[in-house]
């Protein structure tokens, strides 16, 4: 399925679709021990493993039409962070997933929630039945968005082979 890649807007932010120009801000992003401490075994990411990143995510915007976007703020045209909408563990036909990463400096502000917001309503848009998201156990920030988005705690399960905090989100 393919279609035009989608830049989405909410309040503060412009969610523009990952590419290639934002590699220096995901860099730094990834490479932050703060932002990756429960994120992808928990260690911060290579600049080779972002670029990595970067080109999965491209080809997920083709096949999909949707996937990883960069969070601008529309002040300063800084990336606050990166949200993603996909199939988890990016298995196509598998049910979508929700997530994000911030800044270290961008934390704690609304932003995770404010953009997971526009992305459910966009996921609502497209039909989806309903969406997930997870996280380290441990990683309450992320979690106390998902229950400020209405989604349902459903068990610690195995994704991205790790144990994971699974929460849903019926959207119809």
């Amino acid at each position: 399925m393919h279609r035009d890649l989608q830049s989405l807007e909410s309040e503060r932010l412009v969610l523009a679709p990952l590419s290639d120009e934002h590699f220096p801000a995901l860099a730094e992003i990834n490479g932050n021990a703060d932002v990756m401490r429960y994120i992808g075994g928990g260690r911060p990411q290579t600049l080779e493993e972002s670029q990595a990143m970067i080109d999965r995510v491209k080809l997920r915007w083709q096949e999909h039409g949707y996937s990883w976007w960069a969070l601008l703020r529309k002040t300063d045209g800084l990336m606050v962070g990166a949200a993603v909408l996909q199939p988890i563990e990016g298995v196509t036909g598998a049910t979508p997933e929700i997530g994000w990463r911030l800044r270290p400096d961008c934390q704690g502000q609304g932003y995770a929630t404010e953009v997971a917001r526009r992305i459910v309503d966009w996921a609502r848009e497209l039909g989806m039945p309903e969406l997930l998201a997870v996280a380290h156990p441990d990683n309450s920030a992320s979690r106390a968005v998902m229950e400020r988005l209405g989604m349902q705690f459903r068990g610690i399960e195995t994704h991205y082979k790790v144990p994971c905090a699974t929460y849903v989100l019926k959207l119809r």
